[in-house]
């Protein structure tokens, strides 16, 4: 098995276009890392998954699904008197913008 390595200069160059900012500890740190991670890789990739049905999830959990189906329609009115401010029927909001007033 032909080991894996991956580069200093590789793993800033990814840092970057992650825009994440690494000090030299810290990309010797990871530049090591990332190689021991590349290489349990190469390891699982020797292993022989002949007559081995695929997984797709380890648990026999089923999902049960119900209908989307909406039942709150006529708590409007409920709604908006719960409301700090309402008008012409919708609940009313302070302005986020910049330059923009109530």
């Amino acid at each position: 098995m032909a080991e894996t390595t991956i580069t200093r200069d590789e793993v800033a160059h990814v840092a970057g276009l992650a825009k994440l900012a690494f000090n030299d500890t810290e990309l010797d740190q990871f530049t090591t890392q990332l190689s021991d991670i590349l290489n349990i890789f190469d390891t699982l990739s020797e292993v022989n998954t002949d007559n081995v049905e695929p997984t797709y999830s380890v648990t026999e959990t089923v999902n049960h699904l119900r209908d989307d189906v909406a039942n709150n329609w006529g708590q409007k009115q409920e709604l908006l008197e719960n409301a700090p401010l309402a008008a012409a029927g919708l609940i009313k909001v302070p302005a986020i913008l910049d330059g923009e007033g109530e």
